[in-house]
């Protein structure tokens, strides 16, 4: 058992005032005997404040024709109550029914509310062998879903937190978001997920390292889900339905523009500013646009014409480009700044560091390789390579000379195998391709023999300031991000800064940024899978040219058909908590559209229920609910069904609360929610409103019980459940007939 402080508040600011300041305040305290007993949480507070005994908080009364009953009230004296028995029965029913004697009388009405999840991984966190901690304590993963699910969730989970897939993506695409919408068989919902953060998925899923990948949850267990084929395939959709998702914006802003270089950064940024409705004017002192995409990265990794037809959708957009001017030289950064309400410097990392190293010149900058590769010139590669560094820059060198005609080709780098930032599918690749690779390798010096290389070390240069939240310089209106700012980084990184600037650009400019209009997609209430999906360990694989038949020409892979796309988005776990809410009131009060009155605020029931994962996600720092408040509904049948293991002791394996009203055999009213079946009560609108009207029979009772449960998708394992929520409904609409 844990020691705690221990305080007695006299009232609710008295212990509002402990909770903001860190103390658990404790009614009946049933709960948190377990979770001391067992060690249950993480953390725990560092003192208890006891609210037992606060004046007037147990009481139970009608006024103004609603009935008030204290946060306190213990729910023995719920159960009991004649004037709930009368009210509102349904209620009376629900207290009746929670666990023990024991417990009853211990248990307050506002505690059970507001009580924590029941799952064994959460509750006993030793029991597996080792500590669990899963999402609902900060943990990574739901062991639910690949593990022992027999008392889950029935519709789904909810988020506790930011994916790690999600968390990994510099721009923070949410990765479980579109591909949930694909397995709905939404590809515009997808596509509209991704592109809130970047315009250019036809792009960077080609390119990008995709350590979204190392982090899925589903690495611990088999094979990740192959992100990166599922986005090439969403990206191809968008580029061939290019008039749908890059239309100019509806209403312009008056406000201009200018991005100085065309590279990922400031296409990005080009991309939102223009759909936020600003002119925007792109200045690049290459031919064509494109930056490192359309100069640096070999065609075989990243088909030119790809980018091309990117750039032509921002053209599309009404996005201007000035090719072939330098700034500073042919436009003066003066002159843009005079013309432009705000201007944004992306000009990449061109510039071949200067490292101070004897025999420096002898060496040859990886990126001018590259761009001299890619204005064809070729014949300039050795007979043998050293390339140093474990990133894609270095990857796209070692190989593209490899197919060139060296003889062998090392690289060298500071990180190990596993911590190269190139993707483990380039590495694949370099390795099948006879590259020597040489991690964990510090280079001191450039040596050399009679001209030639024999090995070097990098160190930092000189960047652009700016301010971390708007990207703003020390110039006011101007901008910086992309490479110049933060180095040489990854692709997505790039468009991350790119549209981070355009946010503060925007604000800069008193232009509010538009949402997904004309792309939206699903609002599902619950996360969801693929039942069958999740069972398949494999992750689809896109076609590979054999390679020997490889060129720095050709694009080494293909793109997933539709169908194995689909198919591998349904891989995806949706990771999130499907642990299920053990309340056996809050779903009673929900159906009786009760309010929860706190300390700061009155809250309708469904609301403060059903809006989160977790109720303390609900409720402000030292926020307390003080009293329940329900408006009886006149001439209503209501009743709690509750099944369980065992009568007298557990929680609602699945639980029914429902208000109904008839009139001359026919409904008239209906409230439905399910207790024990998702992460917090379920509320069966649908089947409320299809209800109306109809007449009360067997056939309604059978009709009624389907459509309970349509969007039910169950594990393998609490299938079981699905067949007592019907039973339960068919069950709540045949009892009309008595009435």
């Amino acid at each position: 058992m844990k020691s705690f402080e221990y305080s007695r508040a006299e009232d609710f600011c008295e212990a509002s005032c402990r909770a903001v300041k860190g103390a658990r305040p404790i009614a009946g305290g049933t709960d948190l005997l377990g979770e001391l007993k067992d060690d249950i949480l993480t953390d725990y507070p560092g003192e208890l404040v006891d609210i037992k005994r606060i004046p007037g908080a147990d009481e139970i009364k009608i006024e103004n024709g609603t009935l008030k009953i204290g946060a306190l009230t213990k729910l023995v004296k719920i159960a009991e109550n004649d004037l709930i028995k009368e009210k509102a029965p349904i209620l009376a029913e629900a207290a009746c029914s929670v666990a023990t004697p024991l417990i009853r009388n211990m248990g307050t009405i506002g505690g059970n509310l507001c009580q924590d999840v029941r799952c064994w991984f959460y509750r006993y966190p030793h029991d597996a062998g080792g500590r669990l901690v899963c999402s609902r304590k900060g943990g990574s993963t739901c062991y639910a879903v690949q593990g022992d699910s027999r008392y889950h969730s029935v519709f789904g989970g909810m988020k506790a937190h930011t994916t790690p897939c999600t968390a990994k993506c510099p721009a923070g695409t949410d990765i479980p978001a579109y591909m949930e919408q694909l397995r709905h068989g939404n590809i515009k919902g997808a596509a509209s997920i991704i592109m809130q953060v970047n315009p250019m998925p036809m792009l960077t899923s080609r390119v990008c390292a995709h350590f979204c990948q190392e982090d899925c949850n589903r690495c611990a267990n088999d094979e990740g889900v192959a992100i990166g084929s599922v986005e090439r395939y969403v990206g191809n959709y968008i580029l061939d339905n290019k008039e749908f998702f890059y239309q100019p914006p509806v209403q312009e802003t008056g406000k201009s523009t200018a991005v100085v270089g065309a590279g990922p950064s400031g296409l990005s940024a080009a991309y939102f500013l223009r759909k936020a409705g600003n002119a925007v004017t792109v200045y690049d002192s290459k031919k064509e646009p494109g930056g490192m995409l359309m100069y640096a990265i070999p065609n075989y990794r990243l088909p030119k014409d790809l980018v091309r037809r990117f750039t032509a959708c921002l053209e599309q957009m009404g996005v201007k480009f000035v090719t072939e001017t330098v700034i500073g030289k042919d436009v003066a950064p003066e002159q843009l700044e005079k013309e432009f309400d705000s201007v944004y410097y992306a000009t990449g990392a061109w510039k071949r560091p200067v490292l101070g190293l004897a025999g420096e010149e002898l060496t040859v900058f990886g990126l001018d390789f590259l761009i001299e590769v890619n204005e064809w010139m070729q014949g300039k590669v050795g007979s043998e390579v050293l390339v140093t560094g474990g990133g894609n820059v270095a990857m796209d060198v070692a190989i593209t000379a490899k197919r060139l005609g060296a003889k062998k080709v090392t690289m060298a780098c500071l990180e190990s195998e596993n911590e190269m930032p190139a993707s483990r599918e380039e590495i694949a690749r370099a390795k099948e391709e006879g590259i020597v690779i040489m991690p964990s390798w510090g280079l001191g010096k450039v040596i050399e023999e009679d001209g030639i290389v024999k090995g070097m070390e990098l160190n930092r240069r000189g960047l652009i300031d700016v301010a971390e939240e708007t990207q703003m310089t020390s110039r006011e209106g101007v901008f910086a991000g992309g490479d110049a700012t933060t180095g040489p980084a990854t692709v997505i990184r790039g468009i991350a800064t790119g549209h981070n600037a355009a946010r503060g650009m925007n604000r800069y400019l008193g232009v509010t940024e538009p949402g997904c209009s004309g792309m939206e997609h699903g609002g599902e209430r619950f996360l969801t899978f693929d039942p069958e999906g999740i069972l398949n360990k494999k992750k689809a694989r896109q076609e590979e040219i054999p390679a020997d038949e490889r060129s720095i020409e050709k694009e080494d892979s293909k793109s997933l058909p539709e169908a194995e796309a689909l198919k591998e988005a349904g891989r995806c776990l949706n990771c999130g908590c499907y642990a299920v809410n053990p309340s056996d009131i809050a779903p009673v009060l929900v159906a009786l559209d009760a309010k929860i009155v706190t300390t700061n605020r009155t809250i309708p029931a469904e609301e403060f229920c059903c809006s989160h994962l977790k109720v303390s996600e609900m409720l402000q720092p030292g926020e307390l609910v003080t009293e329940i408040d329900i408006a009886p509904p006149e001439g209503a049948v209501m009743n709690y069904d509750k099944f369980r293991l065992r009568d007298s002791v557990d929680f609602a394996i699945v639980s029914l609360a429902s208000v109904y009203s008839t009139e001359n055999g026919k409904f008239t009213g209906a409230r439905t929610v399910f207790g024990g079946a998702a992460p917090v009560p379920y509320r069966n609108q649908e089947l409320e409103g299809w209800l109306i009207g109809k007449p009360v029979n067997e056939d309604t009772a059978e009709k009624a019980a389907d459509l309970a449960v349509k969007n039910a998708i169950p594990f393998e394992k609490n299938k079981y459940k699905v067949i007592e929520l019907k039973t339960l409904v068919k069950d709540s609409v045949l009892r009309m007939r008595e009435k």
